[in-house]
């Protein structure tokens, strides 16, 4: 009595083939729309550190 090899859709929880990502299309849209969000607040996180770093460079040699 095992369990045939499978994982869970990272969204709705649902067991899914190993070979699959996600189990629908409206999990899909999900999914995607987290690694765009995940790539902006990068995008940001580090937009945001250069310019503290800028500003820390300006300050510290105008000195």
């Amino acid at each position: 009595m095992s369990v045939e090899p499978h994982k869970h859709c990272p969204i709705c929880g649902t067991p899914i083939p190993l070979n699959e990502l996600v189990c629908s299309q409206d999990c899909q849209k999900v999914w995607d729309s987290r690694i765009s969000q995940r790539k902006r607040s990068q995008i940001i996180l580090y937009i945001v550190i250069a310019i503290f770093l800028i500003v820390w460079a300006i300050m510290t040699f105008m000195k």
